[in-house]
């Protein structure tokens, strides 16, 4: 035994015989950087045989408490890549505990311990990327992409069974999916993803993403930047530009992000409809030539000053802007009347969509005493515009012009409050949210065609909502419940819509409970939620979109509530998890006849479906073999889903799988080599039938100079260009079908980092769902 550790139990030993005989035993835990330190293990040991008695996990603001049951015991507290500290239970008010990292500096190797990639922590999945290959991934994005039971690209995030997360970083939340490329993979401490999220989040969330970053290191003026460039067939190059600085000195922190490039995108798709009518309509549509291309300039400016330990607080702006948003898409249509020709089109479609966002966020974080509070205040405006001018030629010979032009302008304010205290050997939460929403809508086609339209929602959403968790033994309990309260006012022109206007009143229960079985971690939850639809489905004007498709929404749609229950288990590198889902009035689109004057115009409307039952099950397997990181992931969805067809009612419940393979090299001179695949079988999916199997192969290189300071990432996706998708909707009289086809994509990255540091910005947000639906 060295002499720290003989120093130690000999205070232990000195101070101990001043205690009582039972007491509660509370502090907090922070890192490094003075952040909290969630879901470190707390373990109360007797003296001198250091036998365990009862043992914890930090809570998310990292305070804990633990219930001493003798005079002759101690706290030990451990977490991934930190020294353990010891603590003598007397004064039972430990205080805050600073942990310090445990990676040793050799010159200029550092040296780490090998650190689990996954395990089961309070209400999620964690994975550990400080010190595994995960810190090469590339961007933020490029790293969710390697996490289990989570897929990203293209600014779009899922996390397998559960759909859309949402993501913080460092407890702010991610506005816009973009702030992930921002982010560098070697900044990622740890992933923590969260599947049933409790009630202190909006109940629309289905899940959550906390991306926790690594120590901030130095002071002064640090940048990087970041050039991309790729290539699609087809669509052309795509190139843009990041440049992101930040001051820092004492406790103040200014740091910005300086964003631009030139974006393009298109679509390549067949479409075939078919009506069932005292005649059989089919059309045919060709729509393999579709190309978009937009600038876009964005700007984020954060400051920042944290007074000490306990108190901090800041203000973040962010502008998005969309400039020479031009799409040019041109069809080909054939409609057949009982297999024969009935008329031929063709259409070119040429439209502008610029628009502007402006969003400011503040915050504070303190602590007073034992109460944690954490305050966001958040104003948001943006403003679309959308002009179409549409030139179609009937039967080679009959030309029509068609243009319209729409506006919305969105206004929201928000606050929320958070705050927690320890609580009977617990940690109790409770606060509350509100937000005030102004949309409004212009609408205006000047041949006529279809009614112009000026509308107005103003909506006002609160909630209040309480979560206790509280350790007993090796068990983990978390239960909460949120109510929300939502008014919605519709008016067109002016005036008040009362049919459509409605309130609703919720309430959402959440539990969790989390122990182990063996060296086996179990999970088990259950939670209830609800997705409000977003303000652009619940216009009721008509959109012309050509002259065979028009597209309206819905003021009547109700919210979709869901009920889940999870069960996860995780073992060395073995996960599973098997979800139970029950959806009530799930929002989706159909196809109907727009007029029985003219069966060809079809009406795509958005409705509530029937009642039905989801369960999706999975298993990740990701073992370390040498300089291979594999990890193979299989998901198996199955819906027990009815709809109407053209024949009578239908019963869509053939299951669908996805089976995801990724394989990460660590190869000779530094190199990295990633090679994925994702397989998606044929399935149902709501009134939607996926027809065919697709498979998307990537692979990427990466390469690092100069002690990291420049990196080099080379990546393709659907490498064999078969991820292609076919679907067929059914709605009904009439059935569509819809065939997809994606390209190959290149794409270059190059990123330098001088004195890079990451800004200490801690704000949260608020209003965030009503973000969501604007």
């Amino acid at each position: 035994m060295n002499m720290l550790k003989k120093t130690l139990l000999l205070l232990c030993y000195l101070i101990l015989p001043l205690g009582v005989s039972a007491q509660t035993v509370k502090g907090k835990l922070i890192d490094e950087n003075s952040q909290p330190l969630p879901f470190a293990n707390v373990v109360l040991l007797s003296l001198p045989d250091s036998a365990f008695v009862n043992g914890t996990v930090s809570g998310e603001d990292g305070a804990f408490t633990l219930e001493a049951t003798s005079e002759n015991q101690i706290v030990k507290i451990s977490s991934i890549g930190y020294k353990t500290v010891c603590k003598p239970i007397s004064p039972a008010n430990i205080g805050i505990v600073q942990l310090v990292s445990d990676a040793q500096v050799l010159g200029e190797i550092v040296v780490k311990a090998d650190l689990p990639k996954m395990q089961l922590k309070g209400d999620a999945m964690v994975t550990t990327v400080q010190g595994s290959i995960l810190e090469k991934a590339g961007t933020g994005e490029d790293l969710l992409n390697k996490i289990p039971g989570v897929s990203a690209g293209d600014d779009e995030v899922n996390v397998f069974g559960s759909g859309t997360p949402e993501i913080y970083i460092n407890g702010r939340k991610v506005r816009d999916n973009s702030e992930l490329d921002q982010l560098a993979s070697d900044q990622i401490k740890r992933v923590e993803v969260v599947k049933n999220p409790g009630a202190r989040y909006d109940a629309s969330v289905k899940a959550v993403i906390r991306i926790i970053t690594k120590k901030v290191v130095g002071e002064g003026f640090g940048f990087n930047n970041r050039f991309i460039t790729r290539h699609r067939r087809t669509y052309g190059w795509t190139t843009f530009d990041q440049y992101n600085f930040n001051y820092r000195k004492g406790g103040f922190d200014l740091s910005g992000t300086l964003l631009g490039g030139k974006f393009r995108n298109g679509n390549n798709q067949m479409l075939g409809m078919t009506t069932y009518l005292d005649k059989l309509w089919e059309q045919e549509m060709d729509a393999r030539y579709g190309k978009n291309s937009n600038s876009n300039v964005q700007g984020v400016l954060s400051l920042n000053y944290q007074f000490n330990e306990k108190h901090s607080m800041g203000i973040r702006y962010d502008m998005d802007k969309y400039f020479n948003s031009i799409s040019d898409w041109r069809f080909n249509t054939t409609v057949y009347a009982d297999k024969e020709l009935y008329e031929t089109n063709t259409s070119t479609m040429l439209g502008e969509d610029p628009s502007t966002k402006h969003s400011l966020n503040y915050y504070y974080n303190g602590q007073i005493g034992d109460w944690n509070i954490d305050f966001n205040a958040d104003g948001l405006w943006n403003v679309k515009e959308e002009s179409q001018h549409t030139k179609e030629i009937t039967n080679g010979n009959t030309e029509t012009n068609v243009n319209t032009f729409n506006k919305n302008n969105g206004t929201l304010y928000a606050s929320k409050l958070v705050v927690s205290y320890p609580l009977w050997q617990g940690s109790l939460s409770f606060g509350g949210e509100y937000s005030h929403t102004n949309r409004s809508n212009l609408y205006l086609n000047q041949e006529g065609i279809l009614a112009n339209d000026d509308s107005r929602i103003k909506e006002g959403s609160t909630a209040a909502f309480m979560d206790y968790s509280r350790s007993f033994g090796k068990v983990d309990m978390q239960a909460g419940v949120r109510y929300e309260n939502v008014n919605f006012d519709y008016y067109e022109q002016g005036k008040h819509m009362d049919e459509q206007s409605r309130e609703f009143n919720n309430i959402f229960p959440s539990v969790n409970i989390n122990f182990p079985i063996g060296k086996t971690q179990v999970q088990l939850s259950y939670s209830s939620g609800i997705t409000r639809p977003s303000y652009d489905m619940l216009r009721s004007n008509t959109y012309y979109s050509n002259k065979y498709t028009y597209q309206t929404g819905n003021p009547f749609l109700k919210p979709i509530i869901n009920q889940d229950v999870v069960l996860s288990a995780s073992y060395k590198w073995v996960n599973f998890s098997f979800t139970y889902n029950r959806t009530k009035d799930d929002i989706m689109q159909i196809n109907e006849p727009y007029s029985e004057t003219d069966p060809t115009i079809s009406l795509l409307r958005i409705v509530n479906a029937k009642p039905y039952n989801n369960i999706i099950s999975a298993i990740t397997l990701s073992p370390v073999i040498g300089c291979w990181n594999p990890q193979l992931m299989a998901q198996v969805h199955k819906q027990w889903f009815h709809t109407e067809g053209h024949e009578g009612e239908l019963t869509l419940s053939k299951p669908r799988m996805v089976i995801v393979w990724r394989n990460s090299f660590t190869l000779p001179a530094g190199f990295l080599l990633d090679v994925n695949g994702t397989y998606y079988t044929k399935g149902h999916t709501q009134n939607t039938y996926m027809g065919i199997n697709s498979l998307d192969v990537s692979m990427g290189l990466y390469k690092s100079f100069f002690n990291e300071r420049l990196s080099l990432q080379f990546q393709v996706t659907n490498l064999l260009e078969k991820n292609d998708m076919e679907c067929t909707v059914y709605s009904g009289i009439k059935t569509t079908t819809d065939y997809i086809t994606n390209f190959r994509r290149f794409s270059l990255t190059m990123r330098y980092k001088f004195n890079a540091t990451k800004s200490k910005y801690k704000g949260t947000g608020a209003g965030e769902s009503q973000k969501n639906r604007m």
